[in-house]
């Protein structure tokens, strides 16, 4: 690590993080879960909602993928998303889902403005994105793909939009 130069997870904690929350929608996988934290640890997010039936830490899968991260990230566990989703707008973020839906814009067409407050919302590995969060968000993108399927893996999706959310957002 200090070859890598990286922060304590104190000096983490301690740096302005990104005005960028993580909503996970009743995901089954623990271990996606863990690669959330990891994502978000790499991408200074402000912290993760942790919806439904998505696992908590402690958890050995959770652990397993997050190698640390959730001692670095701050977390918080929600059973209902409603009222998750209500705080957050309440407290000003835009509220993105990240689905396929019949309105929704691709994820290279969405203007991230570098002054907004943003709290993404991806859904079950499944079901995607829960009719009772749909109803609340401001936006829904999508990820922009070529090949056979029609998806991707929710911890890889949510790689590409943190990675667009943290370039937007660090400049």
């Amino acid at each position: 690590m200090d070859e890598l130069g990286r922060d304590s997870v104190a000096d983490f904690q301690d740096k302005q993080k990104l005005p960028l929350v993580v909503v996970l929608d009743n995901i089954r996988s623990a271990m996606n879960v863990g690669s959330f934290f990891r994502t978000g640890d790499a991408f200074l997010i402000e912290k993760i909602l942790l919806c439904g039936i998505t696992a908590t830490p402690p958890n050995r899968e959770i652990t397993k993928t997050a190698i640390g991260a959730t001692e670095s990230v701050h977390w918080e566990y929600h059973e209902n998303i409603t009222s998750a989703l209500e705080q957050l707008k309440s407290a000003g973020y835009q509220l993105v889902g990240i689905e396929q839906t019949d309105v929704s814009v691709l994820l290279d067409d969405f203007e991230i403005k570098d002054d907004g407050k943003y709290a993404l919302v991806f859904g079950n590995e499944v079901d995607g994105v829960s009719d009772e969060a749909l109803a609340h968000l401001d936006v829904c993108l999508e990820i922009p793909q070529d090949g056979t399927k029609h998806s991707l893996n929710v911890s890889v999706c949510g790689g590409i939009v943190l990675w667009e959310f943290y370039l937007a957002l660090n400049k």
